[in-house]
């Protein structure tokens, strides 16, 4: 574990966070991911076994994006086992973050986490997003292995505020998505996430 402590400080450094994730939350960001590799043996939550692969692959990979996470409220669809949701919610507690996911059993993983990490910022529903009737729209809807661009932005909509932000988290940039969505992107951010030798791209739109 103090190999993976270090591993998640020196990715902190070279996001330039250092300033923003403190020592508190990398601890409790580790005990997320000690979390998702209990349950991983039993629910399957993430392909990914590895506890170092989990630190590149989905703790600094959501780590990334913190940048461009405005103060607020924010929904992560699809979040599966809280990613990147869970992580902004203990990285960011000026941000009021909703997880949802149609899996039963990782709304309840996810719950476990809140409970156990003592996250009041973090609400975690399990259902569909289309079904989805909140109190109030957000802010900013983000998504890392949800859907298609012109699907994520279509099944949540009605749940976006006016000029909000869609923050769809791809790999390379998704070019022909982008044609059949017809949509122009605010902004294409490239993420460097660190140890990480893939491209990973932030899509950004904005609800005019």
């Amino acid at each position: 574990m103090d190999y993976l402590a270090s591993q998640l400080a020196s990715g902190v450094e070279a996001l330039n966070l250092h300033s923003v994730v403190t020592a508190e939350m990398q601890a409790q960001c580790l005990a997320y991911l000690t979390l998702l590799q209990k349950w991983n043996k039993v629910y399957n939550l993430t392909a990914v076994r590895d506890p170092q692969e989990m630190l590149v692959l989905h703790l600094l990979d959501s780590l990334s994006v913190l940048p461009y996470i405005e103060a607020g409220n924010l929904l992560d669809v699809g979040s599966g086992g809280g990613l990147p949701g869970l992580v902004i919610a203990i990285t960011r507690p000026d941000v009021q973050v909703t997880t949802i996911d149609t899996v039963q059993k990782k709304a309840i993983f996810m719950r476990q986490v809140k409970a156990e990490l003592g996250l009041s910022n973090a609400q975690v529903v399990h259902g569909r997003v289309e079904a989805f009737m909140p109190v109030s729209p957000f802010k900013q809807v983000i998504s890392r292995a949800f859907s298609d661009i012109a699907l994520f932005k279509q099944l949540t909509a009605h749940l976006m505020a006016p000029h909000g932000r869609w923050l769809a988290m791809k790999g390379l940039v998704p070019t022909e998505e982008l044609q059949l969505a017809g949509v122009q992107p605010k902004e294409v951010i490239r993420l460097q996430v660190p140890n990480l030798q893939a491209e990973r791209h932030l899509i950004v739109f904005e609800n005019t």
